[in-house]
């Protein structure tokens, strides 16, 4: 009987690591998980806060990279205002896949009209499908069309992918440097 308690004991041990979140913080792990929560806080167009019995949670929309805030890359800020269109102070569902090295949860989200808000995303010409990290064909035809379309950021015919703009070491610069303050 012994040993049933011991594997017993090993068991809940397993089961309770289940609900640790990385980085060593207690709480649940989201990881495929599906729930319902309330959009606090967006911070660009592809990332966002919701908050999940009381806690907050920071979620990374699947599928897709948008245009950077940071670093003033064309378009940032018009894809964080498309985003919080879209669902800011909603209850939304999250579909919860994995955690990514920031510690972010990337998620599909679905806001209160039933859309899925990473496809609108794309859609509305406000991200591109991260090919890097999804083979979702979905996302590759909603591209296909934004930018058949010139929608959103596919007016600009010289658009640059977030991640090549992330790796350029030259920002965007005002015309008038003399005139700028840095």
């Amino acid at each position: 009987m012994r040993l049933g308690k011991v594997g017993l004991l090993l068991w809940l041990l397993t089961l309770q690591s289940c609900f640790i979140q990385p980085g060593g913080n207690k709480g649940i792990n989201y990881s495929h998980l599906v729930f319902t929560a309330k959009v606090i806080r967006i911070m660009d167009g592809d990332t966002m806060e919701v908050l999940h019995q009381d806690k907050p949670v920071k979620i990374r929309l699947a599928h897709i990279d948008c245009p950077e805030k940071r670093g003033h890359q064309p378009f940032g800020t018009q894809a964080k205002q498309a985003l919080s269109d879209l669902c800011f102070g909603q209850m939304v569902t999250v579909q919860g896949q994995k955690y990514d090295r920031y510690k972010r949860l990337i998620a599909v989200v679905i806001n209160d009209k039933k859309q899925v808000i990473n496809q609108e995303m794309v859609k509305q010409g406000m991200a591109w499908h991260f090919k890097k990290y999804s083979s979702d064909t979905l996302y590759a035809q909603l591209e296909i069309m934004a930018r058949k379309n010139k929608t959103g950021l596919w007016q600009d015919s010289t658009a640059v992918a977030p991640w090549a703009w992330r790796g350029m070491k030259v920002r965007y610069l005002p015309t008038n440097v003399e005139n700028s303050h840095f």
